[in-house]
């Protein structure tokens, strides 16, 4: 599978190298283009000098930028992106981080009105870099999406990396996962744990 990654920052990273390591093609791109080629030459894989360079030619494509700055990207990508799959990685923190800027939506939802011809799925925001890097069938990775095609998709990539993969319902559930999201970044903040804590349901 052809991956772009949008965003070099520790997400970005970590998911470049778990999607690598499990015999993905990935390209990376970033804001600042020379942050993009020191992460890809650090994983040993390919950058991109714009974003819009990077999704062509790729199946999937990755948002690991923080949530502000979603909307450029969307802009930036909107029409190499048609018909594209794209993951949302995103968690729509307050600036304060007392909570989620969304109200009775998501950031999920929000980018797929942005790029109305792609196919959204949330994936991977539940997830901390620490553990995107290193993954196990010990950690859940829940998957939203209204596109039955891209979700098998998503749940295909993310049961290759090694997380176990669940499919939690439409886009529309991505609100409850970015609330997940915010309870573990808030346990881990408040207590000093090491950001390494997940979410795993015993079946």
């Amino acid at each position: 599978m052809k991956v772009a990654i949008i965003g070099a920052g520790n997400v970005g990273k970590a998911l470049a190298t778990s999607i690598t390591n499990a015999g993905h093609e990935v390209t990376i791109a970033a804001k600042n283009s020379g942050n993009a080629r020191a992460a890809a030459d650090e994983i040993g894989t390919s950058s991109a000098d714009s974003s819009a360079a990077a999704v062509t030619g790729a199946d999937v494509v990755i948002l690991a930028v923080p949530y502000a700055a979603g909307a450029q990207v969307a802009d930036d990508i909107r029409d190499a992106v048609a018909g594209k799959t794209i993951i949302d990685v995103t968690n729509p923190l307050t600036p304060d981080y007392s909570g989620l800027a969304t109200t009775d939506t998501s950031a999920a939802e929000e980018l797929q009105l942005r790029l109305p011809d792609a196919r959204v799925v949330k994936a991977f925001n539940t997830i901390f870099a620490g553990n995107q890097a290193n993954p196990t069938r010990q950690i859940d990775g829940y998957i939203a999406a209204d596109d039955p095609k891209a979700k098998q998709e998503v749940m295909s990539l993310v049961e290759s990396i090694g997380f176990t993969a669940l499919d939690v319902g439409p886009l529309s559930s991505a609100r409850y996962l970015e609330g997940m999201a915010y309870v573990n970044i808030g346990l881990n903040a408040q207590n000093g744990w090491s950001w390494t804590s997940a979410w795993h349901l015993e079946r």
